[in-house]
């Protein structure tokens, strides 16, 4: 996981079939480019054109740069594809306890950009969208942070506990749990689900000790399982609360891939509150995903 990520949804404006397939060629040919640190394209003799690249990244190493693209039902159904859509993807039901805004919900393309670097994801998703200008327009971006460090321990997030610690590590297990293995388009593909959190940090910063720990079911400074040692020792349901994130977790016991960033948009006017997180989640079974996207605590989300 990198320390920094961009994130963008696209919509449609041509459903023209040659053009959509140009431009996820031509896509292919530049993140191809972007992963290996290499300006997207080269360009010519004629000063009066604006660059090909628009260049704030020369100097820079690629910083661990990946990208990853994914199409929605709506991508299906305007290219008239919607006899290909798996039967496993399916639109996600409300939750509880979520509150939707119009513009971060829906979408056709999602781009995500994740490096070491902020301005090299920035400017990889940049130059996608440029080249995709005739065909794609913005919906909505996000970007974000991780606190990596030296990567020898999981990275925790703003309510200061450690985040991924059932996460998949192994190769093995990424086949059991993120790559789909449909014999269609979608084999060695992932389902991916994205929420956008609102975090009350004031609240949780007046919360004591006991019953933020209650609230995960872990201990805040080692991570380990109530009763526990290690963080990663074996987790005894029994012995946790009953609404604690982690036995909600084990009880469905539908692993996934999950990646958090945090992220601030400023100061939130009615809630005095700087900072939120965002979450996204792979899965090779959509259904997973159903039975796990469910907030825990009236602390933890909006």
């Amino acid at each position: 996981m990198q320390k920094n990520i961009y994130f963008v949804v696209l919509d449609l404006h041509t459903t023209d079939k040659d053009k959509i397939i140009q431009l996820f060629k031509d896509w292919t040919d530049y993140s191809s480019k972007l992963v290996e640190g290499e300006l997207v394209k080269k360009d010519g003799q004629n000063a009066l054109l604006p660059p090909s690249d628009t260049g704030e990244t020369v100097g820079l190493n690629p910083h661990r740069l990946t990208l990853t693209f994914g199409v929605s039902a709506s991508f299906l159904k305007k290219m008239k594809l919607e006899q290909k859509r798996p039967q496993l993807f399916k639109d996600l039901p409300p939750f509880p306890k979520e509150q939707l805004r119009e513009k971060y919900t829906g979408g056709d393309i999602v781009i995500q950009a994740c490096a070491d670097d902020e301005q090299v994801a920035f400017h990889a998703i940049r130059n996608l969208i440029r080249k995709g200008r005739n065909a794609v327009t913005l919906r909505w971006s996000q970007s974000g942070f991780a606190a990596i460090g030296d990567r020898l321990e999981t990275p925790r997030n703003l309510f200061g506990f450690k985040d991924g610690t059932a996460n998949v590590t192994k190769e093995k297990d990424f086949d059991r749990v993120v790559w789909a293995d449909s014999k269609d388009w979608m084999e060695n593909g992932s389902y991916m689900a994205v929420r956008r959190i609102q975090m009350f940090l004031d609240t949780w910063d007046r919360t004591n000790l006991e019953e933020q720990e209650n609230t995960f079911g872990r201990y805040k400074e080692s991570g380990a399982p109530f009763g526990k040692k290690n963080e990663f020792d074996e987790v005894d349901l029994s012995l946790l609360p009953d609404d604690s994130h982690v036995r909600l977790a084990k009880e469905v016991d539908k692993p996934l891939l999950r990646r958090s960033y945090s992220y601030s948009d400023g100061i939130d006017e009615k809630l005095d509150n700087l900072t939120q997180v965002y979450s996204l989640s792979l899965s090779k079974r959509i259904q997973i995903i159903l039975s796990r996207f469910k907030p825990t605590s009236e602390l933890q989300t909006r």
